[in-house]
């Protein structure tokens, strides 16, 4: 049976400050939007609230703009399914096998208390279904919790865009929040590559995360692993650029936690 994914992009469009523009970040949907159309698996995107995904400028940009950027910026149907993407509320998750969250510092303000999004991931995680995101796209899981009210992170292993890569990025002021240190205190196992930048997975289980705009590629292909039929499942395995991959046990890799983990909720700041 053909295999369903739903993208996930954000409709905001610039940071607290209306002059700092902010969006999705292209390549981290078209690159792992390319990996899953090889792999023959059918695809919709879906936002917060439905309609537009803005973009971000700095991702249209030299070195960011790549050609899988640059190709689907110059197609008028791929870029008519960012004006018109579907919201939570016309989404079934019966209908999809795993949600992938990009990022976009954007995300940031509107995918942490999407409810639509929580109830979608929580509802495919429970089905046995792959929940995976890239970079700020971790966002998307801070606030999720699974029908027994554990937090879908809390004791698992994962990565996003690191604070050390935010500070580098020259963007951590503009932020609204630390979303390394969030997740930390969500529970998670946080883990990321030596080298800021470089493509680094993370594999739990279900749950497959990549550090930054690099391992977006790394990522998808990491979900389509998952369904091979020689694919080891509910294994922790990481993988860096150009490193081998290994793996151990996870105790969290295919249920939850007993218990919530005890956090403050991230605060996100009212947009002007």
């Amino acid at each position: 049976m053909t295999k369903r994914i739903l993208n996930v992009v954000t409709n905001v469009g610039h940071y607290e400050d209306p002059s700092e523009p902010t969006g999705l970040w292209l390549s981290e949907l078209t690159h792992a939007y390319h990996v899953f159309a090889e792999a023959g698996y059918e695809q919709t995107i879906v936002s917060p609230k439905g309609g537009l995904s803005p973009l971000e400028p700095r991702s249209l940009k030299f070195p960011n703009y790549d050609e899988s950027a640059k190709a689907w910026k110059a197609d008028d149907a791929k870029m008519a399914l960012l004006a018109n993407t579907a919201s939570p509320e016309q989404i079934d998750s019966a209908d999809f096998d795993a949600i992938y969250f990009t990022g976009g510092h954007a995300v940031m303000f509107d995918f942490p208390d999407s409810e639509g999004l929580q109830r979608i991931s929580r509802e495919i995680f429970e089905r046995g279904g792959i929940v995976s995101s890239v970079c700020h796209g971790y966002c998307g899981l801070l606030n999720t919790r699974l029908s027994d009210g554990t937090l879908l992170v809390d004791g698992r292993n994962l990565t996003g865009f690191a604070w050390s890569e935010e500070v580098l990025a020259r963007v951590d002021k503009l932020v609204p929040y630390n979303a390394e240190a969030e997740m930390k205190k969500r529970g998670a196992r946080y883990e990321k590559g030596m080298i800021p930048f470089r493509s680094y997975v993370v594999v739990d289980g279900r749950l497959v995360t990549g550090q930054n705009p690099g391992s977006a590629k790394a990522t998808a292909e990491k979900v389509v692993s998952f369904w091979k039929v020689d694919s080891p499942r509910h294994t922790l395995a990481r993988s860096a650029s150009a490193q081998p991959v290994t793996s151990s046990s996870s105790p969290n890799a295919s249920t939850g936690p007993t218990a919530p983990a005890v956090l403050t909720p991230v605060v996100v700041p009212p947009r002007r």
